[in-house]
């Protein structure tokens, strides 16, 4: 059913038919829509989850760890300071293997208080061992978390969704929204391992001491299987798009011109942005392109230098930045090009000031003169 729906409602619609039996969260603008339409729709007798508002986001990650180690589907959202609160048990929720799924409406993090977009908060916890997804539009934030579940539950690693706050989460667009039927066709009942959950009749003990003899090895397991996640992630893309009809396999997206010199490349609804400007660009002789990246964990390197080869600049284009760095995702990027003269790393967005077609003007204009440094534009 297509529906003209705001994406914070049209996520919860998404998480609803996805069948949690724990969903635990506290309220923080600009995640707040979605689970209070959650609430409603288990006040209302829409759903059987258990719902438990929690005192704080530290509680309510701890809740949907709790849960998801008796052996059932959880689901948590969070946004800027709340998830930066649920730092310490994100960590502890990847290193215990639990196949949590959690919504970031992304948000600016303090100080100053800003309650606005940039894509700061998810970007800090990026090594805790999630996997992350970014949305550029509200029909990807939902197929993305249908994606979550049946990814995580395959191989026991939590996955963040994003979402950019108020751009995506506030925003009212034409979403399809699948039936019951054709979810649960996507996304059986869960049915953890035995030996994996905690129970009563059969003992076991998750998360305890490890010795330098035994830890690294563990890191090294998440680490591996972090990695080798992205072969499942690529195949369930396939597996969506012949059961819904939409989307692809690609983690990473290219549009525009296929010989462009210039490339932009970025994540989240800044994509919408760029593109417009791309398609000007080419529209006027100047061949321009941009790549995608609709997963930053576990990281596409051979995609990203593959959508890179042809192009003689790089303008990598974030909505965070790593303090006296640069933007992290210029820093994985340039990680990976071997002539780091071609990538560049250009600010905007934060705090949610607006980023328009002028500023992806201005900023192929400046690739070209291939100076060092960060560039805040905007």
């Amino acid at each position: 059913m297509r529906k003209c729906i705001e994406g914070s409602l049209a996520v919860a619609e998404a998480i609803k038919l996805c069948r949690p039996a724990v969903v635990a969260a506290y309220p923080i603008t600009p995640q707040t829509h979605i689970v209070e339409e959650l609430a409603k729709f288990k006040a209302e007798g829409e759903a059987d989850f258990e719902f438990v508002r929690a005192e704080s986001e530290f509680s309510a990650a701890s809740i949907v760890l709790g849960a998801s180690a008796s052996g059932v589907r959880t689901y948590t959202a969070s946004s800027s300071q709340g998830l930066l609160l649920m730092t310490e048990v994100l960590f502890t929720i990847a290193g215990l293997r639990l196949p949590v799924v959690l919504t970031c409406a992304n948000r600016a993090v303090s100080a100053p208080i800003n309650i606005w977009n940039d894509q700061q908060d998810a970007m800090t916890i990026r090594d805790a061992g999630w996997i992350m997804l970014f949305a550029e539009d509200n029909q990807e934030a939902v197929d993305f978390h249908l994606l979550a579940y049946k990814i995580s539950e395959q191989v026991k690693i939590p996955v963040m969704v994003n979402m950019d706050g108020f751009v995506l989460t506030h925003t009212f667009e034409p979403v399809d929204i699948p039936s019951e039927k054709e979810v649960a066709c996507f996304l059986p009942n869960y049915a953890p391992a035995a030996g994996q959950i905690l129970n009563v009749k059969s003992p076991v003990s998750l998360g305890c001491f490890a010795t330098p003899a035994d830890y690294l090895e563990i890191r090294q397991d998440l680490f591996n299987d972090l990695v080798s996640s992205m072969e499942i992630i690529k195949k369930e893309l396939g597996n969506f798009k012949k059961t819904f009809k939409r989307g692809n396999s690609e983690l990473v997206e290219y549009y525009g011109d296929k010989d462009a010199e210039i490339v932009f490349a970025a994540m989240g609804s800044i994509v919408g942005t760029i593109k417009d400007a791309v398609d000007e660009l080419n529209a006027a002789g100047q061949k321009a392109g941009v790549i995608k990246i609709k997963c930053f964990r576990p990281f596409p390197k051979e995609e990203v230098v593959s959508q890179l080869s042809k192009a003689k600049y790089a303008a990598v284009i974030d909505k965070n930045i790593s303090l006296g760095q640069e933007g992290i995702l210029a820093t994985e990027i340039k990680a990976l090009v071997r002539n780091d003269k071609k990538v560049q790393s250009f600010i905007v967005g934060l705090g949610g000031r607006d980023v328009t077609r002028q500023h992806i003007f201005d900023i192929y204009k400046k690739v070209q003169d291939n100076k060092d440094g960060v560039l805040f534009v905007g």
